[in-house]
């Protein structure tokens, strides 16, 4: 799970993102509002954490733009501010959590993986598509009942493909999910990834097809 954190004060920022490495989110950190609006609109993540005291642009303002761009991942204040109407407004301009500094790590993750979960399983924690069944909760992943042995990265690929499914997920996309910004994931290693993928869910009533110059899609095989 991929995160932006927008924090200027790089100490705490330093502190925060160990503790979620530790905690299994890959993070990306930013100082300035005017960077974190531009890196939210270009790459893909599953949540920011945002303070709201940031140099120029304040934290309020850059969930209130990323909200009238259409931006709808899960937003989590992160502030020393911790008056009522501080709190109000930061959840009326679109935030979706709010804490207040200082914090306690664990708290911070929990609080993390509830709104990850929040926002990709509003109606179900499993997905299904042929014989194979993935639980976002738990991280598993089935077929024909029995545990598939899956890395990090092809669980995460196969649960975009299943998110998506019968729609195409774009190849950038995907690599720009499994990357750091340290560490940035190639096309040809996603295609790698993929190639494992495929040979590991086969006989499970679906094909991952590549839509050339796109990027890949998880169809259901019509069953004999």
């Amino acid at each position: 799970m991929r995160v932006l954190l927008v924090e200027d004060d790089l100490m705490l920022a330093e502190s925060i993102v160990e503790g979620l490495e530790k905690g299994g989110f890959s993070v990306d950190h930013l100082a300035a509002a005017e960077s974190a609006e531009s890196a939210l609109q270009l790459t893909h993540y599953d949540l920011a954490i945002v303070d709201i005291g940031l140099p120029g642009i304040s934290g309020l303002e850059l969930i209130r733009r990323l909200r009238l761009h259409g931006i709808q991942l899960p937003v989590l204040i992160l502030t020393a501010r911790d008056g009522l109407d501080d709190r109000i407004s930061g959840l009326d301009l679109g935030g979706d959590d709010y804490m207040v500094k200082p914090f306690q790590l664990p708290e911070l993750l929990a609080r993390l993986r509830a709104l990850i979960r929040r926002s990709r399983s509003a109606a179900s924690s499993e997905l299904a598509v042929g014989a194979l069944r993935l639980d976002l909760g738990r991280r598993t992943v089935t077929g024909k009942g029995s545990p598939l042995d899956l890395t990090g990265r092809e669980w995460e690929i196969l649960q975009q493909l299943m998110l998506a499914s019968p729609n195409v997920v774009a190849k950038q996309k995907m690599a720009e999910s499994l990357s750091e910004w340290e560490n940035e994931i190639t096309a040809n290693a996603v295609e790698i990834y993929v190639s494992r993928l495929r040979q590991k869910v086969q006989g499970m009533g679906v094909e991952i097809r590549t839509i050339r110059g796109i990027g890949y899609r998880l169809d259901e095989l019509a069953s004999d």
